[in-house]
């Protein structure tokens, strides 16, 4: 076996196991599958996109690329444009989204595949071969991304995407240009070069804080993991000053040696949260056969509806979540908050379990129950994704079929697995040394194991 890989698309998980099969190493596989992920799952990542990667190398101590979102607005002049709600028919409930140019914060993607391609074996020019393919002959759109087009519709729609139904065939030249662009010249065009430059002159021009100066700062950062332990397993995730990882490991710290469901429960509570939204994010996890794990997070927010040059840009600075103080409150340059957590385990200084989850306000929950399914119940990689979830909302418990605890809130029962509960994909080396995967199908995920 070379590796394994999961992701929140098939086809984005066959671009990672191209590489692996190539002779490529871990993060050649996810780098492949991030940029991948930007054709198959338009409305969830994107070359505007924002980030986290984890990497272990085998052997060597873990570190944490941040490419996530920053703060715009460094020299800006002239009156900000107010943000533009849209509202979002997501289940029973609308939930309002706010876009436009305004929305639109400094990214982090294509500086992130650039920096991480340096831990590879491949030149950038050939991880983004898979996805410039897909963009330009086209790939069929799956059930789930049919969905998500329908759910954000009102997005979609100022992206010409609203008219896509499962079976369409998605071709999107733009995009493989810029991806393109991005493997022969790296990530300057995006930040300092020509795109960079229509993107802050469409940008600025109607009347957002994005400017030429914010893509000229902005810069990847390196950071070292944060720490935990679980089960006699070092636990390695995201550091602040992103809030996932140190909200995973409050859970992780808060369960007991061999956790009932109440325990779960009770560490869960510790992440419960006022908004429960769609989540627009996707998730990818491989492990290769020497050993090298890369767990990486992106997100587009819900995406701006505006797409300059191929590139679709986030919208950021439009979620509340992400600005609890109140929109704008943060300085410009500012990294914004993220429950985003990739993770990586390891035992004997060996990678054991990398493992991360889309979902918004569920990620660190579905990453938690999925580590006690491996590491304390014992279940395989499919199973431990598969089993059912719950998540504390403010006012009610959310469940799947399948669990029944005791809760003070009333109790909020799902009829099936649902994306609600987040897109958790995972990746595991057995005692044994086998390579295995799970997918979480609640959000399209697939696992190839090469």
């Amino acid at each position: 076996m070379r590796g394994a890989i999961a992701a929140g698309h098939p086809l984005t998980a066959l671009a990672g196991a191209e590489l692996l099969r190539a002779g490529g190493n871990a993060v050649d596989a996810a780098v492949a599958a991030m940029l991948t992920s930007c054709v198959t799952e338009p409305l969830l990542t994107g070359l505007g996109a924002a980030g986290y990667m984890l990497i272990a190398p085998a052997g060597e101590a873990p570190v944490l690329l941040d490419f996530s979102a920053e703060a715009p607005g460094r020299g800006k002049s002239g009156d900000r444009a107010p943000l533009e709600p849209v509202t979002v028919h997501f289940g029973d409930a609308d939930q309002e989204f706010h876009v436009g140019p305004s929305s639109v914060a400094a990214f982090g993607l294509p500086a992130g595949a650039a920096e991480a391609a340096a831990y590879g074996r491949a030149p950038l020019e050939e991880l983004v071969g898979p996805a410039v393919a897909h963009a330009r002959k086209g790939h069929p759109v799956t059930g789930y991304q049919a969905y998500v087009t329908s759910l954000l519709r009102p997005i979609a729609h100022r992206l010409g995407l609203d008219a896509v139904t499962e079976g369409d065939v998605l071709v999107q030249p733009e995009v493989a240009e810029a991806l393109d662009r991005l493997g022969r010249d790296g990530a300057d065009p995006f930040y300092t070069g020509d795109i960079a430059a229509e993107i802050v002159e469409r940008i600025g021009a109607h009347g957002g804080d994005l400017t030429q100066t914010d893509l000229h700062a902005y810069e990847v950062e390196e950071r070292a993991p944060l720490h935990a332990r679980h089960r006699g397993r070092d636990v390695h995730t995201n550091p602040p000053p992103a809030i996932g990882g140190a909200l995973l490991a409050r859970m992780l710290e808060a369960l007991p040696g061999t956790p009932t469901e109440q325990d779960l429960l009770r560490a869960l509570a510790l992440g419960k949260t006022h908004v429960n939204r769609l989540g627009s994010t996707t998730h990818i996890s491989v492990l290769d056969a020497d050993g090298t794990a890369c767990s990486v997070t992106t997100t587009n927010g819900a995406g701006s509806g505006i797409s300059v040059a191929g590139v679709h840009l986030n919208n950021m600075m439009g979620e509340e979540d992400l600005s609890p103080a109140g929109f704008f409150s943060h300085l410009p340059g500012d990294r914004l908050p993220s429950m985003m957590a990739p993770t990586v385990v390891t035992h004997d200084g060996g990678a054991r379990l990398v493992l991360g989850s889309a979902g918004s306000s569920r990620i660190c929950g579905a990453i938690l129950q999925a580590l006690v399914n491996v590491l304390d119940r014992g279940m395989p990689a499919q199973q431990a994704v598969d089993a059912p979830r719950m998540h504390p909302g403010a006012d009610r418990l959310h469940v799947e079929p399948g669990i029944r605890p005791e809760s003070a809130l009333p109790v909020a029962e799902f009829r099936a697995p649902n994306m609600f509960f987040g897109g958790c994909q995972l990746v595991e080396m057995t005692e044994s040394g086998q390579l295995r995967g799970g997918a979480d199908h609640r959000r399209d995920g697939a696992v190839v194991v090469v």
